[in-house]
Formats: C-alpha cells, sequence, structure tokens
C-alpha cells in the first residue's frame, strides 16, 4: 500500500491537553473514535436530498425528452438513448437508498433511532420494496460473521442466486462474469435472492429466533399487495373507470392493513435483536406507503396529466431489476471477494471515480475496510477513520487500497495499486484463512434480547463449526 495513494483529508482534531500534560497514545485513539462515531439528526438529509434530485432530474429529463420526440414526430426508436440513460441513473440511486438503508441498519443514519428508523423505511426502503428491520438481520450477520461461508447471508445469497464466484479469478472471469448479468434472468433470479434473504432470513442466521420464526403469510400478504393493486387498478384506469379504480384500491388497502392490524404477534417473525418500531407498524406503514404511491399514480393518470403508471413501470420498475442489481453484484463481488476473515483483511478501500462511486459505492461504501473495522462511524465521516487507522502498522502493513475499477488511472506505473478487478487475482488471494475475526462490535448501538444464543454463534463461528 502506498500512502500517496489514499485520499487527502484531515486528521481528527485531538482534544487539548493541560500545558506539560500528555494523553497515552491509546486514550489519544479511542477519544478520536469516539470522536467519529458521533452521529447527528440533519446532516444525512442533505446526502438524502441529493439522491432525491438526481432521481427527479432522470425522470423529468426522460419524460421531457419523451414529449419532445413527439413534438417532432420522430420514431419510438429516438426516445431508447433517454430511456438508458434514466435507468442506468435510477439504478443507480435505487443504490444510494440502499446505502441509506445500510446506514439506517446500522443506526447511524441518525443519532435517534425512531428517526433513524422511519426515515430509512419511508425514504429508502419502502421505495425500493424492502425494510430497515429485515435488511439488519441479514447485514449485522454478515458484519459480525464477515465471510463464514455458513454464517454471513451474503454467502449464501450468493450461492443460492447462483452468483458466487471461485476466487480467485483472472480479468477475462472476471468481465465474462458481469457479461453474463447482460441476460436478464440473471439480474432478475439475484433480485429475488436478495429480497427473499433479506424478508425471510436465512435458516442459519445467527440473529433469527428459530424458535419463534412466524409464519411466511404475513410476508406474503405485504407481497401480493404490491403486485395484485396495480394488477387490478391500472385496467381501471385504462378503461375509464377511474372512480372504481380508487375504490378497489382503498378496499384492497383496508383489507391488507385490517389483516396486519389484527395479527397475533407470535405469526410474526422474532429475532435476538429487537426492533425499534413494532413489526406490525411496520407492515402497515409498508402498505400505506404503497397505497399512497398508487394513489398518487392514479390520480396524475384519472386527471388527464400524463401516463404515470406506464412511466412508473418503465423508469422505476425496470431499473429495480436491472441496473440496481448489476450495480449491486459489481459492489458485492469485489468488497469482499477474494478476502479472507482476517480484521484487516476482509475488504479493502476502493478509490475510483465519481460515477462509479455513486453508482457502485453509496454512501461511503468505497472506504469498507475502515467500515468492518468500526461499523459506528458514519458514512461522511469514513475518510478520516481511514486517515486515523493509517497511524496503526498493521492496518498499512494488511489493508489493501484498490484505485479504478477496470483501469488504474496511474497506468502501469510501478508499485501502483491495484484495480478491483485485479485485486480479485492470485496474486491478491488470501495467505492466512485461519485469521478469524468476529465483530461483536457491529451490535454496539442495538439492543439484543438474547445474547447469550449470539455467543453461542460466535464461539462456533471461530472454531470453524
Amino acid at each position: 500500500m502506498t500512502a500517496n495513494a489514499f485520499a487527502k483529508t484531515e486528521l481528527i482534531a485531538e482534544p487539548a491537553v493541560a500545558p506539560g500534560a500528555t494523553r497515552p497514545k491509546g486514550q489519544r485513539r479511542g477519544e478520536a473514535i469516539r470522536e467519529l462515531k458521533k452521529r447527528d439528526n440533519s446532516t444525512n438529509f442533505y446526502h438524502i436530498g441529493f439522491v432525491y434530485l438526481v432521481i427527479a432530474a432522470a425522470i423529468g429529463g426522460a419524460i421531457w425528452s419523451y414529449h419532445a420526440v413527439a413534438a417532432a414526430g420522430l420514431e419510438w426508436w429516438w426516445n431508447i438513448p433517454a430511456t438508458l440513460v434514466a435507468i442506468v441513473v435510477i439504478g443507480a440511486s435505487q443504490h444510494q437508498f440502499g446505502g441509506v438503508i445500510h446506514e439506517g441498519t446500522h443506526f447511524i443514519l441518525f443519532e435517534n433511532k425512531t428517526l433513524n428508523e422511519l426515515t430509512s423505511d419511508w425514504l429508502a426502503a419502502f421505495p425500493i420494496y424492502t425494510s430497515t428491520f429485515h435488511f439488519r438481520l441479514h447485514h449485522l450477520a454478515h458484519h459480525q460473521f464477515i465471510n463464514d461461508p455458513v454464517r454471513d447471508p451474503d454467502c449464501a445469497q450468493l450461492h443460492d442466486s447462483g452468483h458466487d464466484l471461485d476466487f480467485p479469478i483472472t480479468h477475462f472471469e472476471m468481465l465474462a462474469a458481469l457479461g453474463k448479468q447482460l441476460w436478464l434472468p440473471n439480474l432478475f433470479r439475484y433480485t429475488i435472492a436478495r429480497a427473499r434473504y433479506s424478508a425471510l432470513g436465512t435458516v442459519n442466521n445467527p440473529y433469527v429466533d428459530r424458535e419463534k420464526r412466524g409464519e411466511k403469510l404475513p410476508t406474503l400478504a405485504g407481497i401480493l399487495y404490491a403486485v395484485t393493486a396495480p394488477a387490478l387498478v391500472i385496467p381501471l384506469v385504462r378503461s375509464g373507470h377511474g372512480a372504481l379504480a380508487f375504490a378497489v384500491l382503498a378496499a384492497l388497502t383496508a383489507l391488507v392493513v385490517t389483516y396486519f392490524a389484527r395479527l397475533d404477534e407470535n405469526k410474526l417473525p422474532h429475532a435476538h435483536v429487537e426492533t425499534v418500531i413494532s413489526h406490525r407498524t411496520t407492515n402497515i406503514s409498508r402498505v400505506a406507503y404503497m397505497a399512497i404511491l398508487y394513489a398518487a399514480l392514479t390520480a396524475i393518470e384519472v386527471g388527464g396529466y400524463g401516463q404515470a403508471w406506464r412511466y412508473f413501470a418503465l423508469l422505476w420498475v425496470v431499473p429495480l431489476f436491472t441496473t440496481f442489481p448489476l450495480f449491486m453484484i459489481m459492489r458485492q463481488w469485489v468488497q469482499h471477494g477474494n478476502a479472507d476473515r482476517g480484521r484487516y483483511t476482509n475488504s479493502r478501500v476502493f478509490l475510483v471515480n465519481p460515477f462509479i462511486r455513486y453508482a457502485v459505492f453509496p454512501f461511503g461504501m468505497d472506504y469498507h475496510l475502515p467500515h468492518h473495522i468500526y461499523a459506528s462511524v458514519p458514512h461522511y465521516k469514513l475518510q478520516g477513520l481511514h486517515e486515523l487507522l493509517l497511524q496503526e502498522p498493521e492496518y498499512r502493513e494488511k489493508g489493501v487500497i484498490v484505485e479504478g475499477y477496470f483501469n488504474s488511472p496511474h497506468g502501469e506505473t510501478e508499485g501502483r495499486n491495484p484495480t478491483v478487478v485485479e485485486v480479485l487475482g492470485e496474486k491478491y488471494a488470501p495467505k492466512n484463512q485461519e485469521d478469524v475475526y468476529v465483530d461483536t462490535s457491529t451490535l454496539e448501538y442495538a439492543k439484543v434480547r438474547n445474547p447469550d444464543a449470539i455467543a453461542r454463534e460466535n464461539e462456533a463461528s471461530v472454531k470453524g463449526k
């Protein structure tokens, strides 16, 4: 690793000490880490707002282009370039929503836990048909048992969807694997597997209470509502029965909300990590979000303001099943692929161009190694954390910095850092598979219901059982 390759940032200022006094190095470092962990209840609104601006610009630009093409009397295929650009940008922005949920999962989106959960759900998770808590069970287990083939849900999910790679791999094998994702069924399979793991968990997820796994019907009820409501409403709108469309949507919404309101809590899944907002409330909220969205789309069409449902399908649902999972795959493969389970060797730092950062490494996921070392540091402070960790000899020695995704910005300069694709090759293959790090600190802000159960999983993971 070469120090001059790291992005420059200001080091964390150490608190002042009395004249003539000295502070032990470990104490200074601990104070700096605590400073980095500090969250607030406002900063991330700016980051989320920027994502929404990008989405609005992409959708608005595409629709403006469609109208311009129609006004000019051009053939339909003139709409293809604007549509493709919008699908790429919106898919990248949906991945940004995944970054928002990721921060919410670690309780670092905002300091207030309720605000953290509500914002993560309503502004990011619900729009891409998931919830923060369900992803939390999936993701915190990934952190605590990083690269454990049994307990890390990311490993299981990639295997089940057929997207795990046999590392180390060559440039050609990586490009071939990415090329296969252009066959859309591969992306659909990945999306469905990812959604299933986030919603239902895995058999081996150490956070799931295996004695109170609940029933699948509540999850299916939400999925059925998401699909059935548009299937019933759209034909009614198209046939000119707008009032009936609203009535059907209201009736279906009332039916599903009543079901969740009266549902026995024992039929809902339980976990060793407690909820901030009850499952019942989250399920009702997600249905309410979809009802509001579907009603708004219907109102736009019934009012004669545009083909809102068609635009929603083309500019939101299509990216959700194509470019969004493609960018997720491009991230998931490289963040931990060809890495081991050591504290400083389970991931890397990625220095990439602004578009790749936005599309593939949202919300600080480019500084993924420092994030896995201290998962309670907000994304906008990870670069500072990286600079602080550079003062540790072990971090400097074992950590890997990556520059460029396919090509290095430094060309073939001797001693340069590897590209994303290069770091997946034989030269960077794990050397010490016996180094196992179980990250118990990832639960720092979580309220754990059954710590003994998780402790048993920790011990089994270290022993490789």
